[in-house]
């Protein structure tokens, strides 16, 4: 089996010679070259015709998302992001993955070598996902994107009663779950959407500062309110809650309301937040009141979950395997048998509202 061919494109000559070290000591991956700008990088990607990029988000001449804009219309590729943790970092990244970026990781803040290493599984395990993504996927899913300008959420604010009207009780919830690839696919879900359908929640993999700045732009593109999910905060119609990095997001029932439960308990499947928490929570609490929908992502978090919304009596949905950039989680949950309707990405909206009106 040959080895996924990398190429590192970073400003700084410290961080080219760590990655190269972290995943050329993976024995499935083989980093071919280095390039310092997105000029040398463009040279080299036609010269040594690598598998996977990882692409420093800020770099001198020309920037992280100008290259990978032009990357993608002229020659796409599995692109890795390497971006810093700031609000700034965060914004530029959710960006890149907006443009086609497959996946990013994090530039660690301090003591670099010894935090690179700490996160080498992640790193080496984020590249071999990328290597199977399908790009072209990603691409004509945004070419096709619709616009949809009577939607907007008329400049409603994360947490206020406005863009859909005012609620004080709901019988109904939608639990997401996604990974890799999820953050277009849950926007091009949102988008979807009546500004009035059930209170969503949502638990996409995403690390603490992304999951904030995910929630900020799904809110600026979705006719529903969306925020980052506050522990006790009341699930409305029309609103969307985005479980934050580092804390699973569950579901509880207070009286006829259900309300966001946050913790930080330990990783579930290797991930906090988990689907497979906010899944189970959801079978528990709202029963046949829920749909339950998976998407795009790798590994089988929120399989098991899925199933017990599944036996509960939830409807359940699987994004399918043409539209998924990676179809791991979806096909892991079929494969457990809790998936009712498995349909491409651009027919889960509407599906998702007829389930949840109809029951």
């Amino acid at each position: 089996m040959s080895k996924i061919r990398v190429l590192v494109v970073d400003d700084s000559a410290l961080m080219r010679k760590l990655l190269t070290e972290l995943l050329n000591s993976d024995p499935q991956i083989e980093v071919v070259g280095t390039a310092m700008d997105a000029y040398m990088a463009r040279e080299k990607i036609k010269k040594l015709k690598p598998d996977v990029l990882t692409l420093d988000v800020e770099m001198p001449k020309m920037d992280g998302l100008k290259f990978l804009s032009n990357l993608m219309r002229l020659h796409p590729m599995p692109v890795v992001m390497v971006s810093s943790l700031t609000e700034k970092g965060a914004d530029v990244t959710m960006r890149a993955l907006e443009i086609g970026a497959i996946d990013f990781v994090s530039k660690p803040k301090v003591d670099l070598a010894h935090s690179l290493d700490d996160c080498a599984e992640e790193i080496t395990s984020k590249v071999k996902v990328a290597a199977r993504a399908c790009v072209n996927t990603m691409l004509r899913q945004k070419s096709a994107e619709p616009v949809r300008p009577s939607q907007l959420n008329n400049g409603a604010t994360p947490g206020s009663e406005g863009g859909s009207g005012t609620y004080s009780t709901t019988d109904r919830v939608i639990a997401i779950g996604a990974s890799t690839g999820g953050t277009e696919a849950i926007k091009d879900v949102l988008m979807g959407l009546r500004p009035d359908c059930p209170g969503i929640v949502i638990t996409q993999h995403i690390p603490p500062v992304f999951s904030s700045s995910f929630a900020e732009r799904m809110n600026q593109c979705s006719p529903l309110v969306v925020c980052e999910a506050r522990d006790g905060q009341q699930i409305r119609p029309g609103h969307a809650f985005i479980a934050p990095g580092d804390q699973h997001l569950s579901v509880i029932k207070d009286g006829a309301r259900y309300r966001c439960k946050l913790d930080s308990n330990p990783p579930v499947n290797r991930h906090r937040p988990a689907v497979d928490v906010l899944f189970e929570s959801v079978a528990e609490t709202a029963a046949h009141n829920a749909v339950g929908v998976i998407l795009t992502g790798m590994g089988k978090d929120g399989a098991k979950g899925m199933k017990r919304m599944h036996d509960a009596g939830a409807a359940t949905i699987a994004q399918d395997e043409k539209t998924s950039v990676i179809w791991g989680m979806p096909h892991a949950a079929i494969e457990e048998g809790g998936v009712d309707h498995v349909m491409p990405l651009g027919r889960i909206a509407r599906q998702m509202t007829e389930l949840a009106a109809h029951g």
